[in-house]
């Protein structure tokens, strides 16, 4: 069993202030016994409409962002998931990247978003390179498995499933769900969904208004939504039971009844 939390709050375009907020939500996780601590997509970096300030402001990941977000694991002795806008070579683009710092200060895994968000209304491919379809990237903490994937990913059922197939107990989804009709709808239901559908956990940490819906949330294998944030600026913690999830697929054997696997679109 490890003890998670997901973090909710409103980056903007202070980074000083994004990291400031960032070690007060993983200390608040760390001192409430979490072990994996999951923070919201573009931690480092926000604004409300994709501009050039995302270009800009991108770190490598040896940068100031990613140094803290390691030290700030190792010191508290537990995995720090964050996104940020990693600087690429050329300078033209951006990746969307998740990070997930180790108790050893080291990155555990890191994760480029796949599916970039060129919906409603939106177009972050203008900015942001899609990451290479590659062997998904996991980490384990007390015997289990945690797999990695961003947003407008969650909307694409084959990237939770190839996790899952990677090994994943749960799978850490650090989110901008951009507001708007049935939007927070769209985002509760899937996250349950895509729980619900592999059998595993879903860690899902959203920003918080005005760029993000919040409602971040830990849900379990039958789709139970054990904590959850609201609206709120905080952090919420649960329980990730391999006891659990055993005791699920014994119910529910969808995994191994299933006659498709995953392959890439060419």
């Amino acid at each position: 069993m490890v003890h998670v939390a997901v973090a909710q709050f409103a980056p903007g375009n202070d980074k000083e202030a994004n990291l400031a907020r960032v070690a007060a939500l993983v200390g608040e996780a760390a001192d409430r016994g979490a072990r994996v601590v999951v923070l919201p997509e573009y931690s480092l970096f926000t604004v409300p409409t994709m501009s050039r300030e995302f270009v800009t402001s991108a770190e490598e990941l040896d940068g100031p962002f990613v140094t803290e977000l390691r030290g700030l694991a190792k010191d508290r002795q537990i995995t720090v998931v964050a996104g940020i806008n990693e600087a690429l070579p050329g300078g033209e683009r951006i990746s969307n990247t998740l990070v997930a710092a180790g108790p050893d200060g080291a990155i555990a895994a890191l994760y480029r978003k796949l599916h970039l968000y060129d919906a409603f209304g939106f177009r972050e491919s203008e900015l942001v390179r899609p990451g290479d379809i590659e062997a998904p990237e996991t980490f384990e903490v007390d015997g289990i498995t945690f797999g990695l994937q961003t947003c407008y990913d969650l909307r694409f059922p084959e990237v939770t499933r190839r996790l899952v197939d990677a090994g994943a107990d749960a799978v850490l989804l650090p989110a901008e769900w951009m507001p708007g009709p049935l939007k927070e709808d769209h985002w509760t239901t899937l996250v349950r969904a895509r729980a619900i559908e592999n059998t595993i956990y879903l860690v899902a940490s959203g920003q918080a208004a005005p760029a993000g819906s919040g409602h971040s949330m830990i849900v379990d294998p039958m789709g139970v939504v054990v904590a959850s944030l609201g609206e709120r600026t905080g952090t919420a913690t649960g329980e990730v039971s391999a006891e659990r999830i055993s005791e699920v697929r014994a119910k529910n054997p969808a995994l191994e009844l299933r006659r498709f696997a995953v392959t890439p679109k060419s």
